[in-house]
C-alpha cells in the first residue's frame, strides 16, 4: 500500500491539472477506486498534520497539490506570473455564465444590457468558458458553460460550491461601502438560481 501511496503522490506532483480518481485508476490498472480515495485521504491528513508549504485540495472534480496561500508572496517573487486580470464587465459576464449555464449570448446580453461578444471571446481564449453546442432556435446561437479551469481558478470542487445569491447579498450587506448591483444580484432578481454542472 505504501508503494501505491508514493505512486499517487508522484502523479499528483507532476500533474498540471487536477487528477480525478478515474485518471489515477487508469494509471494503476488493478487498484480499486476506494483504495485510491483512501490514499488521497491519508495524503491530505499527512499534509495537514505537517503544516508544510503545500496541501492536497479537491478542486474541479479532481485532486491537486497546491501551495499554501500564506506563502504566495515568495512564490510570486520566484515565478513572477502574469496575473489573470478580469474587468468588472468580464467578471459580470463570467458570473452570469456560471449561474445560468447553459446559456446563450442573447440571454447574457439581456441581463447585462450591453453587447457581450468581445468579452465572451476573451473568456473563451482564457479557457474560462466553452461552447458546448448550439441551441435549436432560429440562428442556432452557441451555448456557453464554464470550464474546469474556471473551477480550478476559483478553487471550487464543482458548481454546487458557488455562493448562493443570498450569501453574496449578505456579504454585500456586511460591507460599509455601496457598490452597484453585481451579476449574481442581477441573476437573483430574475429568480433563477439553478446551476448545472459543466
Amino acid at each position: 500500500m505504501e508503494d501505491i501511496k508514493n505512486i499517487i503522490e508522484s502523479l499528483l506532483f507532476v500533474a498540471e491539472d487536477p487528477l480525478t480518481i478515474d485518471s489515477i485508476k487508469k494509471v494503476l490498472d488493478s487498484t480499486a477506486s476506494d483504495a485510491i480515495r483512501n490514499v488521497l485521504n491519508k495524503l491530505s491528513i499527512e499534509y495537514e498534520a505537517r503544516k508544510g508549504g503545500f496541501f492536497l485540495r479537491e478542486v474541479a472534480g479532481g485532486y491537486q497539490i497546491r501551495t499554501r496561500p500564506e506563502y504566495s508572496p515568495w512564490i510570486r517573487r520566484l515565478l513572477r506570473p502574469n496575473p489573470l486580470c478580469l474587468s468588472n464587465a468580464a467578471l459580470e459576464t463570467l458570473a452570469i455564465v456560471a449561474y445560468k449555464q447553459p446559456v446563450i449570448r442573447s440571454d447574457i446580453e439581456h441581463l447585462r444590457g450591453v453587447d457581450c461578444g468581445g468579452i465572451l471571446r476573451m473568456l473563451l481564449e482564457r479557457k474560462l468558458i466553452r461552447v458546448v453546442g448550439r441551441k435549436e432556435i432560429p440562428g442556432r446561437p452557441m451555448i456557453y458553460t464554464t470550464t474546469k479551469k474556471f473551477l480550478e481558478l476559483f478553487e471550487l470542487k464543482d458548481l454546487k460550491d458557488l455562493p448562493s445569491p443570498k450569501e453574496i447579498e449578505e456579504l454585500g450587506d456586511s460591507s460599509s461601502e455601496s457598490f452597484p448591483p453585481t451579476a449574481p444580484e442581477i441573476i437573483e432578481q430574475t429568480g433563477d438560481e439553478n446551476t448545472k454542472n459543466s
